[in-house]
């Protein structure tokens, strides 16, 4: 009986009459469906404030990437959003191991990264920044200053992209100090550990207005990393497995008229994204070709 039962599965699989799963890169069945039946769906996050974190003061899950995850995911019939902390470097085995159902951390768009998972569209742009110590002593105003000195020690935080920034601009590994978090990366500057750290405009202003402190400050005149040529902006999507194609134009089709709409703007204000950080027609798959 189970054998005569195998033969049918099989038989309606190759009539495409059954969901069937294939091989790398296969179509995972029934994501979507799965959270409107459980009104519910799990993203990954990294505690990174203004992009995606917990509120100290509420205990609620917030940020650029949550709120617009709130947003599109109650027009596709998933009214709740629950978080699952992982440090950044683990979001994206987490997403393939099955942890989470997609990334909502503002991750960076990037060529490595999209041979491992898909990605939305855009849903910001941003440049970056350098936290430093009080006066800036080393006088780092961008990667090519931390190159040019000798001594400049510079942290980032594991699998974002400004460790790659670092080496692209000449920046080598004995002198770039890798660290789990941005809380992490900013007592290393203010404990002398490091000359300055990597980070977005918009991380590097929340980690001021949160911590501050006296000791530390965001550099002036920063000049974005200029690779092959050209200066470097981020563009900040969600994050799915490569098999979610159904979640991921359903949520791509949501974004196309909610991105730069005024509900939109209204709900990332706060979190200091505005009409100048919008990706301008940016697509995932330009980004994806580099």
């Amino acid at each position: 009986m189970r054998r005569r039962a195998a033969r049918l599965a099989a038989a309606l699989c190759l009539l495409g009459a059954a969901a069937c799963t294939g091989g790398a890169g296969s179509e995972k069945p029934g994501t979507l469906e799965r959270m409107r039946a459980q009104g519910e769906a799990r993203v990954g996050f990294a505690n990174e404030a203004p992009f995606a974190y917990v509120d100290p003061e509420t205990g609620r899950l917030t940020g650029e990437a949550p709120e617009i995850a709130r947003a599109v995911l109650k027009d596709l019939g998933v009214e709740r959003v629950e978080g699952v902390l992982t440090e950044f470097g683990a979001l994206i085995p987490g997403l393939k191991a099955g942890r989470f159902d997609l990334i909502a951390a503002g991750m960076y768009i990037t060529p490595a990264r999209c041979r491992e998972i898909a990605f939305s569209n855009p849903t910001y742009r941003i440049g970056e920044a350098f936290l430093v110590a009080k006066g800036n002593p080393l006088n780092l105003h961008g990667y090519a200053d931390v190159a040019a000195h000798p001594e400049a020690r510079l942290a980032v935080v594991a699998g974002a992209v400004e460790r790659g920034y670092a080496r692209a601009t000449g920046v080598p590994d004995d002198r770039i100090r890798v660290l789990p978090d941005p809380p992490s990366a900013v007592a290393a500057v203010r404990a002398g550990r490091a000359d300055a750290y990597a980070g977005t405009v918009l991380t590097i202003q929340t980690l001021l207005a949160k911590t501050g402190t006296a000791e530390v400050e965001r550099a002036a005149r920063f000049t974005d990393p200029v690779i092959d040529g050209q200066a470097v902006a981020g563009y900040g999507a969600f994050g799915f497995r490569k098999g979610d194609r159904k979640l991921k134009a359903a949520v791509d089709a949501a974004l196309k008229g909610y991105i730069g709409s005024p509900a939109h703007l209204e709900r990332v204000r706060p979190f200091g994204f505005s009409e100048a950080t919008l990706p301008r027609g940016a697509t995932a798959e330009a980004l994806c070709a580099g």
